[in-house]
């Protein structure tokens, strides 16, 4: 597994490579965008985006976690159809090829004959890069089979954002509430027996712009938690004790179109600026495990597996992780585990859902870092929402 981890890493700097490469063509990322119809449309945009990019980092991803590990090639799930439909009306399924000029060739026929996109596209999925992290490379073996584990993939998480383009200035101490920096490369494993999350990769391809101020220079995150085993590049942050007043003053991070009454519930708990906005359930998320935001609440069934695995096994590496926000409470409402034992998991579809809706967070989410937290918020929130 410290193997897998290592090549998450290098391809999630592939990702964010191939990211920022279509957004600096314009011409070219006005052609990628197509929007999602059907079962796989998110209904919580009125309008949601498909980008070739999309297609082509979770194709790659698929592809080069794929040629290492071959037991995983048939558990590697993403957001993204692999059907792309060109200027023709043709529908083109795309895949990586064993050849840069095969994928070049594959990718024209997406974009209209486009030989040159299609060069520059191909040049940046077969680019080997190495993402170079001494913690990650100084894990020995960790305790966990990759022909045990599926993964999940969120190619551009954020999408909206992504396209918008918008060029947001970080403030607060390194929060943003909408732009490129809230574009996220998502990549996360589970264990297929159980759904638990043990391994996750974030990726932030936009995190500042680079010394000539033309480009873009990212970050990354990775966590691991298995059993009594955990690691992460996110320092462990100070736990709050049991009773402390500071646990009554939080700060937490929302939707902007969240309801109402997950607002004016929240309020109390988070007075003045405490109660912040952002975008992209990805980024949200990691406001928690960066210690921006002490919880995340989405009641909504808005978000998907694609989109939690990766930052939720960061947060159980950290001491936190991720529950469903409508899980019946049971037994003594006073009791942390009646919450904890609610967490998502990742390895079974909804039963009787089409399209997307089969792997989403039906019931809502609650993402944090601190139990004591989880369970003051929990107990402001039930029969609330």
């Amino acid at each position: 597994m410290a193997e897998l981890l290592r090549l998450l890493l290098n391809v999630s700097e592939k990702a964010a490579n191939v990211a920022r490469v279509c957004r600096q063509e314009a011409p070219l990322f006005e052609l990628l965008v197509q929007e999602k119809k059907g079962d796989d449309k998110n209904k919580k945009f009125v309008q949601d985006f498909k980008t070739l990019a999309d297609v082509v980092i979770q194709e790659m991803i698929r592809h080069d976690v794929g040629a290492v590990f071959p037991e995983l090639t048939e558990f590697i799930q993403g957001e993204e159809s692999n059907k792309f439909e060109n200027g023709l009306g043709e529908s083109v399924t795309v895949t990586v090829c064993a050849r840069e000029e095969e994928t070049a060739a594959l990718l024209a026929t997406v974009l209209d004959g486009d030989q040159t996109a299609a060069a520059l596209l191909a040049k940046a999925i077969h680019q080997d890069l190495q993402l170079r992290d001494q913690a990650a490379e100084g894990l020995q073996q960790l305790p966990v089979n990759a022909a045990d584990v599926g993964i999940w993939i969120d190619p551009i998480d954020g999408t909206s954002q992504y396209i918008e383009g918008k060029e947001e200035v970080v403030v607060d101490g390194g929060f943003c509430s909408s732009g490129l920096p809230c574009a996220l490369v998502l990549i996360g494993a589970f264990l297929r027996a159980t759904g638990e999350p043990v391994m996750g990769v974030i990726n932030q391809p936009f995190h500042h712009r680079d010394e000539t101020g033309n480009g873009w220079k990212g970050q990354h995150f990775w966590g691991v938690s298995y059993g009594g085993f955990s690691a992460c590049s996110v320092p462990r942050p100070k736990q709050q004790s049991p009773g402390s007043d500071s646990v009554s003053v939080l700060s937490a991070v929302l939707s902007s179109s969240e309801k109402a009454a997950v607002k004016e519930a929240l309020a109390p708990l988070c007075p003045g600026k405490r109660l912040m906005y952002a975008s992209g359930a990805g980024y949200k998320i990691l406001c928690v495990i960066l210690g921006l935001a002490d919880v995340y609440v989405l009641s909504e069934g808005s978000t998907f597996k694609w989109d939690s695995c990766a930052p939720h096994a960061l947060l159980r590496a950290l001491g936190g992780g991720m529950v469903e926000l409508s899980a019946p409470p049971s037994g003594d409402k006073e009791q942390v585990e009646v919450w904890r034992g609610a967490e998502l998991t990742y390895h079974k579809p909804n039963a009787g859902r089409r399209g997307a809706d089969r792997w989403a967070n039906q019931g809502g989410l609650v993402a944090y870092l601190d139990p004591e937290v989880l369970s003051v918020v929990m107990k402001e929130l039930v029969g609330k929402v």
